[in-house]
């Protein structure tokens, strides 16, 4: 280490011990102490002693998520609605070195231990993964739908600020960097659609289909007779609305259903977009094969998802499984195709749109600080700050290649083997 630490330690004199290379910013706490860059355009200041209790009790990303949540750690020279500057400071500029036993300690000592003791959290946290238990085993009917519950059911008017008028939650496809958001979720869904060869009358399933943005677009714009099923209530409940403003009961339908209760079949496409995650890893033989069962011969499937740039399994992290997508998994495209093909889908094509996500969250953050006071309103301070961080977080982690998004494109082939797929790919960009 290069920090000695006495018999009482200060709070900045402690995180200095751990991050040996220094801090990109300014950082002061309520016992006077201080460290990083006088100068720097960002302050962050630990204010109360259950601040200190959240980051000793929950190292890592977690107990300082408690603590900004809380109010605990404040932040200045930012807006709370979209702390990118921070993230990326943190992520290229701040590197932790974990103390040994003798000296996490001495740490732990000069603080005072009766900061061990871990404060409630905050309540927009939800249970860990061995507390959900009561919920049903994990990616059961019920822990799913209370999972689904947790994120999407936040309230409509509050995605509405985030989202934009398009009411999609996945990433778009920017035909160039100056297109706007609304224009980049229409190109997603028009891609979504050419890949899948629409036509008119044929008919389409889109599962885990949100505020029913690729439903609407393929029965207006393709003459599709198109259903969708989520498990968020509000989510079906906006949709219903709106292909009802949209004047296409005809041909439109969302559902409040767990796609594996869809019993029609032999539809002519099927999309899946931004539903993987939530599947599980260990159910993508029976995901995928319920895909195929609902396919026509020659009919197409379209699955896009955040994935790894890897195929080794790892957990999100505390704070995206506690804060947004309890039990959500993420695993590498090439896991997602094998696991399509071992259920008898032929591949046709697949493309990694990553650079696409950043661009997405950047305009969500955009829309975020935008209708800032609004936001707060309806969901609440706390909860609004947990938005923006995890935003900016993951618009950093698309920027990194921690993350990608995968549009994976296959078939189900007839009793000939005939894929139904012209020699060359018809749909362009």
């Amino acid at each position: 280490m290069t920090a000695t630490l006495s018999t009482q330690v200060s709070i900045a004199e402690a995180l200095t011990a751990v991050a040996p290379e220094g801090l990109p910013f300014r950082f002061t706490a309520y016992d006077g102490s201080a460290a990083g860059p006088e100068d720097s355009p960002i302050h962050m200041h630990l204010a109360t002693e259950r601040g200190l209790s959240y980051v000793l009790t929950a190292p890592g990303d977690l107990g300082m998520v408690r603590a900004y949540v809380q109010g605990d750690l404040e932040i200045k020279g930012i807006h709370p609605g979209d702390p990118y500057g921070l993230m990326k400071m943190m992520l290229n500029h701040l590197h932790f070195q974990r103390p040994t036993p003798s000296e996490a300690l001495r740490i732990v000592r000069g603080l005072g231990w009766s900061h061990l003791k871990p404060p409630p959290p905050p309540p927009q946290e939800h249970l860990p993964r061995w507390r959900r238990t009561f919920e049903g085993p994990r990616h059961s009917r019920g822990r799913d739908r209370a999972a689904i519950h947790h994120h999407y059911d936040v309230s409509n008017t509050f995605y509405e600020y985030i989202l934009g008028p398009s009411m999609t939650y996945t990433c778009a496809v920017y035909p160039s960097v100056n297109a706007t958001l609304e224009e980049a979720q229409a190109e997603k869904y028009d891609l979504v659609a050419r890949k899948l060869d629409l036509k008119p009358g044929q008919r389409l399933l889109d599962v885990g289909c949100g505020w029913g943005g690729m439903v609407r677009h393929a029965a207006r714009e393709y003459g599709v007779k198109a259903l969708g099923v989520t498990l968020s209530a509000a989510q079906a409940e906006w949709a219903q609305a709106a292909i009802k403003r949209d004047g296409l009961e005809d041909l439109a339908e969302v559902r409040f259903s767990d796609y594996r209760d869809v019993s029609e079949r032999d539809f002519d496409a099927i999309s899946s977009i931004g539903l993987t995650e939530h599947i599980g890893v260990r159910n993508y033989p029976s995901y995928f094969g319920f895909l195929l069962d609902h396919l026509r011969p020659g009919g197409r499937l379209l699955n896009h998802t955040i994935t790894r740039p890897d195929n080794r399994y790892r957990s999100t992290g505390a704070f995206i499984d506690r804060y947004i997508f309890p039990d959500g998994e993420l695993i590498g495209s090439g896991r997602i195709i094998a696991e399509a093909q071992d259920a008898g889908f032929e591949v046709r094509h697949e493309e990694n749109l990553r650079e696409h996500y950043a661009l997405t969250l950047a305009a969500w953050s955009e829309n975020l600080v935008t209708h800032w006071d609004k936001a707060v309103a309806e969901v609440g301070y706390a909860t609004a700050k947990v938005w923006g961080l995890y935003l900016a977080a993951c618009r950093v982690g698309f920027e990194r290649n921690n993350t990608q998004l995968h549009q994976v494109l296959a078939v189900k082939l007839d009793a000939t083997a005939n894929a139904h797929f012209p020699l060359r790919p018809t749909w362009g960009s």
